[in-house]
This record gives C-alpha cells, sequence and structure tokens, in this order.
C-alpha cells in the first residue's frame, strides 16, 4: 500500500471517529435536554397546583418581558354591552371591559412578590389605576420540617379564597362574558396559609373582612377557607366556609365580599352599628378530553348564606340560596360554546342588583328571587386571544311583588393576554 492510500486510511478512520465522538455528545445534550424539559414541567405543574389551592387569580403562563428578575405581563378585554331599560347598559356602551399588569420578581430563597395593577375592570366606572392584589409568598415553608408543598404563606392584599367561580373570573378564564348571579369574589389585606397533601389542598385566610380596603374598623376578623379533592385528572370537588366577621356600618359601609354584583351590607335602621354575613359552598366539576386535548367541562356549584345584624327595632336575619349550572364544549375550528344557569332565592328579601342598575337594587328596592340564563360562545385565535358573544335572559321578582324583565345583556368581547 502507497503511502498516501495509507494517509487516506488514516485521515478517514480519524475523520469516522470524531463524528461517533459527536453523535455521542449530540444524544448526551438530547438527553440532557429532555431531563431539563421534565423539571421544567414538574415545577410548571407544581406552580399550577399552588395556585389551585392558594386560590388566586393566576397571571398568564409567561412573562411578556423582563427587566432583570422582574417579570411583566398583562391581560385584558375590549368589549361592546347592551342591556334593558331598567339595566346598567341600556344606551349600548363600547368600553374597555379589563385592562391589567401583572408584576411578578423573586425575593430571596423562596420568597416571592407579586401583585397586579387594575387599569380598567368591570366593577369600577373610573379611569384612575386600581391596586389589586399584592403579597409576598412564602413558598414551601413546609420543607422546614421536611414536607413538600404542605404548607405556604402569603401576606398582604389577596383575593378571598370562597368558593371556585372567582378562580376563573377574568376575561381569559372565563368561558362567557358575565359571571354567575351571586358572583362572589373580593380583595382583601390579610394572612393566608396554602397547601397541598396527596389529593386534598386547602387554602385558610383571616383577612379585615370590611370595605374599606386599606383600614379595619372592627376588631372581628374576617375568617374562610377552602378544602379541595382532586380523585383524578377529571373529577375536582371543594367545601367552602366563610364569616365576615362584624362590620361597621359607618366606616365599613360595605363587606370586601361581592356579592350579586353589589357587597354585604347593612339592611337594618338607622340605629344599626354593625352587620355580618356567614355562608357555606359547595363545588363540583367534571372535566373531559378527546385525545390529549381539553374538550370541555361541566360545573355546579350551591350555597346558603345567613346575614345578621344588632338593629335594636327589628329582627332583619336573612337566609339566602344559591345555585349555579355551567358547561362548555370545545368544537372544531376553535369555535366553542359555553351555557350557564344560575339562581339566588332570598324569599325576604336583600338587595341583589344583578345586570340591573346600582342605584336602584343596592341602595333601594330589595329582590327576593332574580335568575339568570347566559349562553354564547367564541373562537380562539391562540390561547392567547379570542372573542366572545353572550346573550342572557335575566328575570327577578321585587320585595313588593314587582317584576324584573327589562335588563337582558348582550355582549361581544375581544379578550387577550400577553
Amino acid at each position: 500500500m502507497s503511502a498516501t492510500a495509507s494517509n487516506v486510511e488514516d485521515e478517514v478512520r480519524l475523520l469516522r471517529e470524531q463524528n461517533a465522538l459527536l453523535q455521542q455528545q449530540v444524544q448526551k445534550q438530547g438527553s440532557e435536554l429532555d431531563s431539563l424539559k421534565g423539571k421544567v414541567q414538574k415545577l410548571e405543574t407544581s406552580a399550577d397546583a399552588q395556585t389551585v389551592a392558594a386560590g388566586e387569580n393566576p397571571a398568564p403562563a409567561s412573562a411578556a418581558f423582563s427587566v432583570g428578575n422582574v417579570h411583566f405581563s398583562g391581560e385584558g378585554g375590549v368589549a361592546f354591552f347592551n342591556t334593558g331599560t331598567q339595566g346598567a347598559n341600556p344606551h349600548s356602551d363600547f368600553r374597555v371591559d379589563e385592562a391589567r399588569v401583572f408584576v411578578e420578581a423573586p425575593v430571596w430563597d423562596d420568597v416571592y412578590f407579586y401583585s397586579d395593577l387594575d387599569f380598567a375592570t368591570r366593577e369600577y366606572t373610573g379611569l384612575n389605576t386600581q391596586l389589586g392584589e399584592l403579597y409576598l409568598d412564602f413558598e414551601n415553608v413546609s420543607k422546614l420540617f421536611g414536607k413538600e408543598g404542605w404548607l405556604n404563606v402569603r401576606a398582604g392584599r389577596m383575593n378571598v379564597p370562597f368558593g371556585e367561580e372567582y378562580l376563573n373570573r377574568y376575561t381569559m378564564e372565563n368561558p362567557l362574558i358575565s359571571h354567575s348571579l351571586t358572583d362572589i369574589w373580593g380583595i382583601d389585606p390579610g394572612v393566608e396559609l396554602y397547601g397541598r397533601l396527596g389529593k386534598f389542598s386547602y387554602v385558610v385566610a383571616v383577612q379585615n373582612g370590611g370595605g374599606n380596603g386599606v383600614q379595619d374598623f372592627e376588631g372581628d376578623k374576617s375568617v374562610m377557607g377552602r378544602v379541595s379533592y382532586d380523585p383524578n385528572a377529571h373529577w375536582h370537588f371543594s367545601l367552602s366556609g366563610m364569616r365576615t366577621g362584624a362590620l361597621n356600618v359607618d366606616s365599613d359601609y360595605t363587606s370586601a365580599v361581592w356579592f350579586g354584583n353589589g357587597w354585604f351590607r347593612s339592611i337594618g335602621s338607622a340605629a344599626t352599628t354593625r352587620f355580618h354575613a356567614a355562608a357555606v359552598e359547595g363545588d363540583i366539576t367534571g372535566r373531559w378530553k378527546m385525545g390529549e386535548v381539553n374538550a370541555g367541562h361541566i360545573s355546579a356549584f350551591g350555597g346558603y348564606v345567613h346575614y345578621g345584624d344588632n338593629d335594636p327595632a327589628m329582627d332583619n336575619s336573612r337566609d339566602i340560596f344559591y345555585y349555579t349550572v355551567e358547561a362548555e364544549q370545545n368544537l372544531p375550528h376553535k369555535f366553542y360554546l359555553a351555557p350557564r344557569f344560575s339562581q339566588i332565592l332570598a324569599p325576604n328579601g336583600y338587595p341583589l342588583v344583578g345586570f340591573g342598575n346600582m342605584a336602584d337594587y343596592f341602595s333601594g328596592t330589595q329582590t327576593t328571587t332574580l335568575w339568570r340564563f347566559s349562553f354564547g360562545g367564541g373562537y380562539r385565535f391562540s390561547d392567547r386571544l379570542a372573542l366572545k358573544v353572550e346573550y342572557s335572559l335575566e328575570r327577578g321578582t321585587e320585595s313588593d311583588g314587582d317584576h324584573r324583565n327589562h335588563e337582558d345583556f348582550f355582549g361581544t368581547e375581544v379578550v387577550f393576554k400577553f
């Protein structure tokens, strides 16, 4: 064999060895990448589980942009609303329905900062920026005694952890435009404990309870919580309890909890100085899939509220019952449909606004029965942009026997997050 042929053979052998080494490195990097993806998915799953346990309205999963360790994202909707002549939108309003910016940042070790700034919300008619949630999240405190995820602590302004509808209250999460008649939610300063133990999760909070939002005028705090059970990926159950604590009529004026498109408020005479409400609710959700994709859900909840005050002139106690049934079905080509029926029964009357005018039904006439049937659907361009349309029938009976039948709602909305 000539020297030239030998050199060529050596070069070919060397190239083969180098190629084999490169293939090994690629395979190793691929394995490492798969491992990293698995860890990230595990972390995301853990974070999602803690979010559900904590009962917060989660910000979009991935931040739109970051400045150092501070992450920013947003969500909102632009809409057209119309109601009947006695409704809240009798003149066909174009509006910014929601506009929120979420801010998240690590502080130290497992301590995180979270807040959302509300530029526009459906409940606030002004244009001033409002503070939503703002808290420090001390995650996985239970690791100090060797238990992962059992105990986490939040302190600051947080969602009121009662029921579950508020978990899907933001524009992108809510399949319809409206909410149920009860629509129980609120943001209140306090301390919250939450965690997960196997298939069970819990959240317990002690908060101010009053509608002031900054200062508490009674020492009797609001206490509420929820226990959830997830037997498998298809079913979810929970039981919630709440007491607002004693609230000051003149200083608190209302509770921090939103109810019936208003708040819990005193219905006593001018001599009444304190009022309170207590409630219990059960929730159930069933989900189904088509292949590996979520195809839809059906959920239902029902509850009981007891109102009382210290009116020396009369007994104003009220027992209020409510329930809601909702379904959602995804259709081919990114379309979906969603019906919802909800009803509130207050035999002795209570301020229930619904789609009605706030001045008429929160401060004035009380209602004994109110129901709403909503039907809508939409088209999801992506998980960050969707179009929704809804029509809702709303009917009720006032304490004096008059009927509420001019509040039907029509709306269309483009919702987004980034």
